[in-house]
């Protein structure tokens, strides 16, 4: 089974967990810092996921911003700039991904990337999947893939 992150990105290196620290106290210190641009496309290629697909989940979710924190109604929490939600937090644990580390912008991206390669395995390369990103039960997924293709499609990049 292919790895969360790639070796460069896992968090269980102490090297990684020191950066994940100083990056934590500059965002803190200093604002927020974005994805970098690569990371859309470094974090597709890797998973094999459409990096646009991953922008556009970006934008929707949080328009850009890493330090997006969202508390939802049934307790669990949405946390970065792709909204992780912590439902995911032992999985991610797991994988060597602490759930601070979400704060890391392009880290966020990568398990966005692995997050959604895992629906596209559940059901292929659709727009159920995509919209699976956000929830499975069908109305919701639904709405989720119309507000992603309405997302690309003002970015002139679907019709």
């Amino acid at each position: 089974m292919k790895s969360l992150l790639p070796a460069s990105r896992r968090c269980r290196n102490p090297v990684w967990m020191r950066l994940a620290l100083a990056l934590a106290c500059t965002v803190a210190l200093n604002g927020a810092v974005h994805a970098e641009a690569d990371c859309y496309e470094q974090a597709g290629a890797y998973q094999g996921v459409n990096p646009l697909i991953l922008r556009a989940i970006v934008w929707f979710e949080s328009k850009g911003r890493p330090d997006a924190v969202h508390r939802n109604a049934d307790g669990s929490v949405d946390i970065g700039e792709a909204q992780i939600n912590s439902i995911h937090f032992n999985e991610l644990r797991r994988n060597g991904v602490p759930p601070g580390a979400l704060r890391n912008g392009c880290v966020n991206v990568y398990v966005a990337a692995w997050m959604l390669k895992q629906k596209m395995l559940r059901h292929g390369n659709t727009w159920r999947a995509i919209g699976a990103y956000h929830s499975e039960t069908p109305r919701l997924r639904d709405q989720y893939a119309r507000d992603i293709h309405a997302v690309l499609v003002s970015w002139g990049a679907s019709e």
